[in-house]
């Protein structure tokens, strides 16, 4: 008798984040096993039938069946989920992979109680393109040819960078894409107020923010090269800046940031709190 193949990878929880990597996978050409549970069989049809992954039925045997554990639920249902886990009475994968932001390996390891090795991977939502970026970072005692298999099938929807667990808040507030959509709605309406119809508006912000990072990124020039270039004396580019900076332009980012670690530190005070 033909022996079962054994999943690659096993999403607990069949949301955005989920759905985007599933999409990333299928786009890059990987034909690997992907299986998924979710409670809402509505999410599982989608992704079956956008990304041909397989449903988990149940829990127990799903955990049997995979070599490899995501688990990609909202912060708060972390320490429900892993507890769910826990009483299927099922032994997880030795590799796990969290993409919950703000949920330390103190507390992942302690919540499963199995001899389970930890990841913390951030994969931006743009992974569905294949153009994310995803930050990771290995607990202790997770080996080398493990730490390369997470970075390997993370590194087909897009670029890795390994961080220290310390630096993952800091770079989940700075690498969302919604600073682009936030800066690109702002930029947008202030060019409407200042006499642009809407759609040139738009397509104005959207040159300004995209393409003028695309050549950042094509050009090999540094960002002070590019604003020296930019800032001409007399200039119109360089009266812009000059007077975003006077209004606190930096000081509103950092405040943002700072908003941001502070959630992802919340987040793990009350998961940990019921």
């Amino acid at each position: 008798m033909m022996q079962k193949r054994k999943a690659d990878l096993l999403f607990l929880g069949g949301g955005r984040i989920t759905s985007a990597l599933c999409a990333g996978l299928r786009l890059a050409g990987d034909r690997r096993k992907i299986l998924v549970y979710d409670r809402h069989p509505d999410k599982l049809r989608t992704l079956r039938k956008e990304s041909r992954i397989e449903i988990a039925q149940n829990l127990k045997s799903a955990m049997e069946d995979a070599k490899m554990l995501i688990v990609a639920v909202r912060p708060s249902s972390v320490r429900e989920m892993l507890a769910e886990v826990a009483r299927s009475g099922a032994m997880p994968p030795r590799l796990c992979v969290s993409l919950a932001a703000g949920i330390p390996f103190r507390n992942l390891r302690e919540w499963l109680g199995s001899p389970a090795r930890w990841a913390r991977a951030m994969p931006s939502p743009v992974c569905r393109i294949g153009r994310g970026l995803t930050p990771v970072s290995f607990d202790r005692g997770v080996a080398k040819s493990d730490r390369a298999r997470v970075r390997e099938w993370l590194a087909r929807v897009g670029a890795v960078i390994d961080l220290p667990e310390s630096q993952m808040d800091a770079i989940t507030a700075t690498h969302s894409p919604t600073h682009g959509y936030h800066a690109l709605a702002r930029l947008a309406k202030a060019a409407e107020r200042a006499g642009l119809n809407s759609k040139a508006a738009l397509i104005a912000a959207g040159h300004a923010l995209s393409d003028g990072i695309g050549y950042w990124r094509e050009s090999g020039l540094s960002l002070e090269e590019l604003l020296h270039e930019a800032a001409t004396p007399g200039g119109i580019a360089a009266a812009t800046m000059t007077a975003m900076d006077r209004a606190g332009y930096a000081r509103v980012l950092q405040k943002g940031l700072a908003a941001g670690i502070a959630q992802a530190r919340r987040n793990a005070k009350s998961s940990s709190q019921f």
